[in-house]
């Protein structure tokens, strides 16, 4: 067993080098920023490493050279004598709070100025937040003499945190107007500024009175500068997949084939570079587990209700039918009602292709970790009840199907169906039949093998396992006899002719004045 130490939520670039854990180096990113005198703004998914890269920056601005031994950035910075020189540096960290209540983002605020204060001494503090921070801007640069550096971590959190309060949200956006236009009037003061969030709200201030900020979200040149690359992912952490291997008793080989199938996948930029989840990767070489690790923080429930209630095709996610410009997922605004801008920025759908001629990219789940886990909780925006042990969950259903049990299978698919909420409404309904019966195939797609076809009114699937295979035709307003009709005619069958597994052919039929599974025929 190797002794080396992930650095699983480890934030601090100090401490991770400190305490000697594993560092996939980019500081050769780090050395371009620094030297380039540009204000930069960057957009990742959460769990990506925006607030480790952060401290990466403010380590170098500290001028904490030691931390830096042996990694990149030295040998770049050999020969440059105003390296390593300490600047006042200005740290807001907006993750470390929740801003559903009034007045939060100014308290936030309020405590790094106390902070600084303390350090450059205080003016007014009877004058505004804005006022105080350009007065600390001005007295930190003339007391050092030196510009400032500020460094921005997560400001898009009060703004996600009450997007479903428009008042508040509101509130959060005017301070911020007010609190941050000196980035760009204070210029003079300013040595560098590093903003990162989850996304780029469009007709925010901080962006529409910061229009020199350079966006660099879809820029080739740092396409890897968060995550992990396919040669880090070989060069760092071979100890950690042969370990994993190991104990999962697959080869190396099948191993990274797993890790990129569950975790690869994220591409950021034009040029196609793909990076891992770096968090869900750390846990699982910790775990030597293939698990969900994204998602232990939850899914946004108002995403999920948006796609819920515009009746949003989710089979679009899968079969590359998503096509939209940089500029559309770039700039997200709250008035649109399409949730794939939003999607795109909080990691749920990447960049599966670009068409450099028509300059388009075309969207699609990163990998089995997303797709999976975002269908199990859309799955529960659409049917109550659906958590584990009721019966009606996927793990019910799929055990069900491991061992044969076709009329227990029957019992589960029809109880799902049964607690979709009811609606008068007949074109939602049937969005809402052929969304759960979609969701439910895909998500058995995790357990067995699954070819699942689709088309307008119907949705038929071939589930297999160790000793069973399954062939499904589902009808609606039809019967189940046309559906096992169907399955002979088109021969469904016939690839396993010579198959030693037992095999069931399941007619089904969906009655659309009940609302329910009304026919169930095994043959």
């Amino acid at each position: 067993m190797n002794n080396r130490k992930l650095p699983i939520g480890i934030q601090s670039f100090e401490k991770l080098r400190k305490r000697n854990m594993l560092y996939v180096d980019k500081t050769e990113y780090i050395y371009e920023l620094v030297h380039s005198d540009i204000p930069y703004f960057l957009s990742r998914p959460r769990r990506f490493g925006k607030s480790l890269l952060l401290s990466t920056l403010k380590a170098y601005w500290e001028g904490k050279k030691e931390l830096f031994t042996g990694l990149a950035i030295e040998e770049l910075e050999e020969d440059n004598d105003e390296a390593w020189q300490p600047y006042p540096i200005f740290y807001f960290d907006l993750n470390r709070e929740g801003y559903q209540r009034e007045n939060a983002l100014e308290e936030v605020l309020d405590t790094c100025l106390h902070e600084w204060e303390a350090i450059y001494g205080c003016a007014d503090s009877e004058k505004s937040l804005a006022i105080r921070f350009q007065n600390l801007l001005i007295r930190a640069s003339e007391q050092t003499g030196k510009p400032c550096v500020v460094l921005i971590d997560e400001y898009d959190k009060p703004l996600l945190d009450t997007i479903d309060d428009q008042e508040l949200m509101d509130h959060n956006r005017a301070v911020f107007k007010g609190f941050f236009s000196c980035l760009k009037s204070f210029d003079e003061y300013l040595r560098f500024v590093f903003i990162t969030g989850v996304t780029k709200f469009n007709k925010v201030s901080i962006f529409s009175d910061l229009n020199q900020l350079n966006d660099i979200t879809f820029n080739n040149v740092f396409a890897g500068l968060c995550g992990i690359t396919e040669d880090e992912l070989r060069e760092c952490f071979m100890p950690e997949i042969e370990e994993m291997a190991a104990a999962r008793k697959i080869s190396t080989c099948e191993c990274l084939g797993r890790l990129k199938k569950t975790y690869d996948g994220y591409n950021f930029s034009s040029n196609m570079i793909g990076v891992y989840n770096p968090y869900s990767l750390l846990k699982a070489f910790f775990n030597k587990q293939f698990g969900s690790y994204w998602f232990e923080t939850g899914t946004p429930t108002f995403l999920l209700k948006s796609i819920k209630n515009m009746n949003f095709d989710v089979k679009s996610f899968s079969d590359g039918s998503i096509y939209i410009t940089e500029k559309t997922i770039s700039d997200y605004r709250v008035e649109n009602k399409n949730p794939v801008p939003l999607l795109y920025q909080t990691g749920y759908l990447t960049i599966a292709e670009y068409d450099e001629q028509a300059d388009y990219y075309t969207l699609g789940f990163p990998n089995d970790e997303v797709k999976y886990g975002f269908f199990d909780n859309l799955m529960k925006e659409y049917a109550d009840d659906v958590d584990a042990g009721s019966g009606k969950d996927i793990l019910s259903i799929k055990r069900r199907i491991e061992t044969g049990d076709t009329e227990g299978l029957k019992n589960s698919i029809k109880a799902l169906f049964a607690s979709i909420p009811y609606t008068s409404n007949e074109i939602v309904f049937e969005h809402y039949f052929q969304t759960v019966l979609y969701m439910l195939f895909t998500l058995l797609g995790k357990y067995v093998v699954c070819e699942l076809h689709t088309y307008t009114g119907r949705i038929d699937c071939i589930l297999e396992t160790k000793e069973y295979v399954y062939i499904f035709e589902c009808k609606r307003d039809g019967s189940a006899d046309e559906a096992l009709d169907q399955i002979e005619d088109m021969q469904y069958a016939l690839p396993y002719a010579a198959d030693q597994r037992t095999l069931y052919k399941i007619g089904v039929n969906f009655d659309s004045e009940t609302r329910m599974l009304t026919e169930w025929k095994v043959a």
